[in-house]
């Protein structure tokens, strides 16, 4: 029989619990930080120690935090269901929590990318990024992240996965941030959808809006998916 396919979209809300701060709300990352100074290619192209401290920073505090229940109770759905994860987040505690099938549309916070050929990626884990780091290729290693102004990636593998499954669950994003936000109007009409968020006032009428902490709320979800 074939496993019933659950795709599981999240975003800075996943990783919240376990201590890692999000970016919009009143006390995130962007009310610390100017996103024109970290976080896009003219950032890079004029200071590029700053946006290199930036993600040392993030990728330290990344080094000190631990999956939450949340994380695991995704990762327990792959005993009875097909399970990706897409996710917005550049962290790697999906796959810390036992996750297998991931997809990282904003890139990863613990890998970095030439900056000559975007193909040569290298796992970097939690270690520091400095100047003078340099691909096989004798050019600078930048963050393999998304920045403001690039594409996404994985964006066709995404969305064939959306497209291709019976229940999508969105957690802790409230579906605001595009253009990745428009990957969930890729699932088919007959999917079962649930927004596990404690904000998202403006959830879609075709959600069932759990509301409430993703390390509360999706365990229990995944209990009753395994129950059935």
């Amino acid at each position: 029989m074939k496993k019933e396919h659950i795709v599981v979209f999240t975003g800075a809300g996943m990783s919240a619990p376990s201590g890692l701060a999000t970016f919009r709300d009143p006390d995130g990352i962007w009310s610390r930080y100017r996103v024109e100074e970290v976080a896009t290619p003219e950032a890079w192209a004029t200071n590029q120690e700053k946006v290199l401290e930036f993600y040392n920073v993030r990728r330290t505090q990344l080094a000190k935090v631990e999956p939450n229940e949340g994380h695991r109770a995704i990762a327990e759905l792959e005993q009875q269901y097909k399970v990706t994860v897409v996710t917005q987040n550049v962290d790697n505690l999906h796959e810390r929590g036992g996750s297998t099938s991931v997809l990282h549309i904003h890139g990863e916070l613990t890998k970095a990318s030439s900056t000559i050929d975007p193909d040569l990626v290298y796992d970097i884990g939690p270690g520091l990024l400095n100047p003078g780091d340099l691909c096989e290729k004798g050019s600078q290693l930048r963050p393999h992240v998304v920045w403001f102004g690039e594409e996404i990636f994985h964006t066709e593998q995404a969305c064939a996965a959306i497209a291709d499954c019976d229940i999508v669950i969105v957690a802790g994003t409230s579906l605001q941030v595009y253009p990745a936000a428009a990957m969930i109007l890729h699932a088919p009409p007959a999917a079962r959808r649930y927004l596990v968020d404690p904000g998202s006032p403006n959830a879609p009428e075709d959600f069932q809006h759990l509301c409430g902490s993703v390390d509360i709320l999706l365990p229990k979800l995944a209990k009753e998916f395994l129950a059935k």
